[in-house]
């Protein structure tokens, strides 16, 4: 006999989907997709990181932060509906309506935690609200803001979809005030031997967060096209940063051996680069944190800034959520499901996404996909 259908379990109310996080009430068709990577009729973004905000999306939704960079990054005809952290609003499809709230995630600007609320009776009262992360980054530091977006809100939930991009033991960040301290203290030491400083950092998010921890009396800070094209975004949400130099080919005369330069991973071996003069390398990423990834790729100098949480962050995510059901996707996923269910004895579960692992892999291409 086949089991009664009130032992049947329920379909959650996100699954995975061949192309993307579907958002469904009762196993009907998506009402929306989660960062959908194949054109949907309506999109929830969490942030505008190229590998989460794709083209071709009929409508999209976004935190009120965020509209200015999506808007950049999908074009001046994107139908795109903002809201702001903390208003509740209704997506409705054939199956039932969601209540969609967004919450700050503390990882680039406009980055957002998507909740997700049942309106009808279709979904166990345990089920019946969702937090999905996106993209993350917490620590319980009230010394350590970042201050190009905002803090990541802890919010209460029954079932939790977390990223894991570092979800391991190893990862733990350290003070970020001693990373810039180092960063300008190594910018200072290229300067007085006359070799132009480079640092790698993706141009949504990392660029503008590094921008941020310099210190301008050492000299001037050029960045490169694909990081000044967002700069104005940042600067309309009140973001102030250092006046900074477009590397155009006339202008990187006056920074050879004497400036910082921001520039997205894509351009190592190429002639731009090599434009600068005497140079030396420095990547920024919590990638860093492992000394054989920098030997890896011959930078000369590794910054640990990252725009997302580490182990101790992660589990700090979990815990406060009061979530007993854990889904984790995105990165090392199964090494934390496991833990969660082995250590807290929760319900965990992994969701499989298209992400690729470590994004500083990338090539040229990526230059503006997140990188850690």
């Amino acid at each position: 006999m086949g089991r009664s259908p009130h032992h049947t379990k329920p379909v959650p109310l996100v699954s995975a989907a061949p192309g993307g996080l579907a958002v469904a009430v009762g196993g009907a068709n998506p009402v929306a997709m989660i960062d959908p990577w194949r054109p949907a009729p309506l999109a929830i973004i969490t942030h505008a990181h190229a590998d989460h905000a794709y083209r071709g999306n009929q409508r999209y939704l976004c935190s009120t932060p965020g509209l200015g960079v999506l808007r950049t990054r999908m074009g001046k005809d994107a139908v795109i509906e903002a809201h702001d952290y903390g208003e509740p609003f209704r997506v409705e499809g054939d199956g039932g309506a969601v209540e969609v709230t967004f919450f700050p995630a503390g990882h680039v600007l406009g980055s957002a935690q998507v909740r997700l609320r049942v309106l009808e009776s279709q979904q166990p009262a345990d089920e019946r609200t969702w937090i999905v992360t996106g993209d993350c980054n917490f620590t319980s530091r009230v010394e350590d803001p970042n201050p190009t977006c905002a803090r990541f809100q802890p919010v209460r939930c029954d079932v939790l979809l977390i990223e894991s991009t570092f979800g391991l033991p190893i990862y733990r960040w350290p003070d970020p005030r001693e990373q810039f301290e180092k960063l300008n203290n190594w910018w200072r030491g290229n300067a007085a031997n006359g070799r132009t400083s480079i640092v790698m950092a993706y141009g949504l998010g990392k660029a503008q967060r590094v921008l941020a921890g310099l210190d301008p009396s050492i000299g001037p800070i050029g960045v490169h096209g694909a990081i000044e094209t967002l700069l104005p975004d940042y600067e309309a949400e009140g973001i102030k940063l250092p006046e900074v130099v477009h590397t155009t080919q006339k202008a990187r005369k006056g920074l050879r051996g004497v400036a910082m330069v921001i520039a997205p991973p894509g351009i190592l071996g190429s002639s731009w680069l090599r434009s600068f003069g005497a140079t030396r390398t420095s990547m920024a990423s919590g990638f860093m944190v492992v000394r054989g990834r920098r030997r890896w790729r011959s930078f000369d100098h590794g910054c640990v800034i990252s725009d997302h949480a580490d182990w101790p962050g992660l589990l700090g995510i979990v815990e406060a959520s009061g979530a007993r059901s854990v889904g984790v996707t995105h990165g090392a996923s199964e090494p934390l499901a496991r833990y969660l269910a082995e250590t807290r004895g929760l319900d965990t579960f992994v969701v499989p996404t298209r992400y690729r692992g470590e994004a500083e892999e990338k090539t040229a291409g990526d230059e503006t996909d997140e990188d850690g």
